[in-house]
């Protein structure tokens, strides 16, 4: 059974700070039918670009990222932030609404062919982009090879438009008006 998302998914309002309308995906994680049938329309929009390669951002990408590369029997390489990975990494900056961060992948990472980066929301587009740039610049994988993934988008933020502009492909399961 393939659930409607946007019915499922909690908002929080005011959270973490006045004014954020906070998009919860626990309650899609703790809905076992639900999980599944995300889980089903993430290996969908994957099957279709003929994935070799999964990518699970910190911390969200790596709930949903796992089952589809277990799913089709692919890699899933982890992106995180500063310090958490325990060999030589790549790493690419990249400015937050509050500061600036950076995205980690391991060197001895199997990142091939067409590769799909999963994440659970899609809000400026930072964190994707940096991970998309830091798999391109890297590991020499063309831009219209690697599909951005994400389960909600937040359009009013236009990071799915700022990641096409810069020549990624992306794709979500939904999409919430509103910060």
């Amino acid at each position: 059974m393939i659930y409607n998302l946007k019915d499922i998914i909690r908002t929080v309002p005011d959270y973490p700070i006045p004014g954020i309308q906070f998009r919860d995906i626990t309650s899609i994680t703790d809905n076992a039918d639900a999980f599944s049938s995300t889980i089903i329309q993430l290996s969908v929009a994957t099957a279709k670009f003929n994935a070799n390669t999964i990518i699970g951002i910190e911390s969200r990408g790596f709930v949903f990222g796992a089952p589809v590369a277990a799913k089709f029997h692919l890699p899933h390489i982890l992106a995180r932030k500063p310090s958490k990975l325990p060999n030589e990494t790549f790493s690419k900056p990249f400015k937050l609404e509050y500061g600036e961060t950076e995205i980690h992948i391991q060197k001895i990472s199997p990142i091939k062919g067409n590769v799909v980066i999963i994440d659970d929301l899609i809000a400026t587009g930072g964190t994707a982009i940096a991970t998309a740039d830091l798999v391109h610049e890297n590991w020499g994988i063309p831009k219209e090879h690697i599909l951005i993934l994400a389960v909600i988008d937040l359009p009013d933020l236009k990071g799915s438009t700022i990641i096409k502009d810069q020549g990624y492909n992306v794709e979500t399961l939904i999409e919430f008006d509103g910060e």
